[in-house]
């Protein structure tokens, strides 16, 4: 549940609070996407939570809110490549850093409040804060854009990709997401790092994939 007070405890001390979170660690396809909000001291956004406890529709409509009363937000990404490159954790702080580096171009953080327990440089102090989402209203407000970002990053990548069925998983790892990856092979926004399934669980994607033929 969202403590109202949380942020304000920052706020006494540091002056701005800008809270940051990812989206999509997880998923075989697609960026990370980050968001860092700055939030007007005292604002109450009803409702608001952790954006993996909202329905999407509830998501949307607290998007729109977010980004009309934020005194700045950023949204950033670290590519699929990028992922592969450097790995998923480092792969998301940068998209974190580059979402808070945004923010600075509008409003100077004093603080910012980073979920998790892994800490990074932003250039100002910061503070990790477990489960930071579902208790500090800035990390909850930037897990909502980041997921709706991510969620209509991926809704794009299904027009141009409808192979995958991206639109219904997003991305995550579902039995119908790898049996699609084995069956077409991956596209350009495929995480080749995250794809050792392929190989290790290479007999029960072909006996998936030749009960799907079978059935037509």
């Amino acid at each position: 549940m969202i403590d109202y007070t949380f942020d304000a405890t920052f706020a006494a001390e540091y002056g701005a609070v800008c809270g940051t979170d990812e989206a999509g660690r997880g998923p075989l396809a697609g960026p990370v996407v980050a968001a860092a909000v700055i939030l007007p001291e005292g604002l109450v956004i009803p409702g608001l939570d952790d954006s993996k406890k909202l329905t999407e529709k509830r998501r949307e409509a607290l998007y729109d809110v977010i980004c009309e009363q934020a005194l700045a937000y950023g949204i950033a990404q670290s590519s699929a490549r990028e992922i592969d490159e450097i790995n998923i954790l480092a792969a998301s702080l940068l998209a974190m850093r580059r979402a808070v580096e945004m923010v600075k171009k509008t409003v100077f953080p004093g603080v910012v409040l980073v979920d998790g327990n892994r800490p990074t440089d932003f250039g100002v102090p910061s503070r990790t804060v477990v489960h930071g989402d579902a208790i500090s209203q800035s990390i909850a407000a930037a897990s909502v854009l980041a997921k709706v970002t991510r969620d209509r990053l991926l809704d794009e990548l299904d027009r141009q990709y409808p192979a995958y069925g991206f639109a219904k998983h997003k991305g995550y790892p579902t039995k119908e997401h790898k049996l699609a990856v084995y069956e077409f092979g991956p596209c350009p926004e495929h995480r080749v790092s995250f794809l050792s399934f392929l190989e290790r669980d290479r007999d029960a994607l072909e006996a998936a994939l030749e009960e799907k033929r079978a059935n037509g």
